[in-house]
Parts: C-alpha cells; structure tokens; sequence
C-alpha cells in the first residue's frame, strides 16, 4: 500500500496556497499526469466548509484512468480532504495542510492509494509515485507563477 508524506516551507501565505490547492479545476494545467478535471457536484456549509465531488482523468504515455473523488475544502481550518469514490483504485485517500510561518507557509502533504487491479499497479505504480513525490514542488511552481507579481508589485 504506497504512501508518501511532504512537508515544504514556501514563501507564500497559508490562505494563498490553500486557495491553490482548493483551485481542483485548474489541475490539468500544471500537475503531472492530470489530463481532467470535471466537477460533478458542489455544496456548501454554513461552517466554512465546501463539498465537491471531482472526476480526475490521469495519463501516462497510452495509459487513461478516471477517478471519482469527494473533496472537503475546509476553509476556516486551511484544511481540505480527499477520499475516493470510484474507479480504478481499491482506495486512495489524501490531505493537505497549511500553517502560517514568519516567512511564508508549510504545506504538508499525504496520499495513501492502492490499485484494485495488480497489473495495473505494477504498470502504474512507480509512475504515481514519482507523481505524488512532484505534487508540493508543482504547486509550489504554479504559487510561485500566480503570486509573485502581486507581492512584487505591492512591495514596488
């Protein structure tokens, strides 16, 4: 059962990259492997909580799987929550937090997965591996690519 655990200081707030992270639609733009992201449905709570449900289709060279997840945004904890749906895991479950530092924010991140299918774990597994450990560095990038001409521009 692969996992993997992160935690990168980043010079960018804890609310910044929890509303990147939070941001599932833009995906297919910058995270290895993402080809789509669909969101299914979406609710809210009076408690500063959102509930979406997202299809995530991922690639690597002529192999295509889609997945269905549920996705807590907990915005008033800067947390958010994945557990899987359906598709071809047996099951897969991660987190992100986010803590104010002096500098910026830690961002740690968990994933916990198996494949229901053993030949495509065997097929895919070193793949998303190398994936999940380029998740914190690829959000990081995209952070650094959205944020910085605000905060050098307001420091100008």
């Amino acid at each position: 059962m692969p996992s993997f655990r992160s935690t990168r200081s980043v010079k960018h707030s804890s609310a910044q990259m929890f509303a990147l992270v939070a941001d599932v639609e833009s995906y297919p733009e910058f995270l290895p492997l993402c080809e789509d992201l669909r969101i299914i449905r979406r609710a809210q709570s009076g408690e500063g909580i959102e509930t979406l449900v997202a299809n995530m289709t991922v690639g690597y060279k002529a192999i295509t799987e889609s997945f269905t997840s549920r996705v807590e945004l907990d915005h008033p904890r800067l947390r958010i929550h994945v557990e899987y749906v359906d598709g071809p895991f047996k099951y897969l479950e991660n987190r992100w937090s986010f803590r104010e530092t002096p500098t910026g924010s830690d961002v740690e991140f968990y994933i916990n997965y198996e494949f229901k299918s053993f030949s495509l774990g065997l097929l895919m597994g070193s793949v998303f591996d190398k994936a999940f450990r380029k998740f914190s560095e690829a959000f990081e990038q995209r952070a650094d690519e959205i944020y910085r001409p605000s905060s050098l521009a307001a420091k100008a």
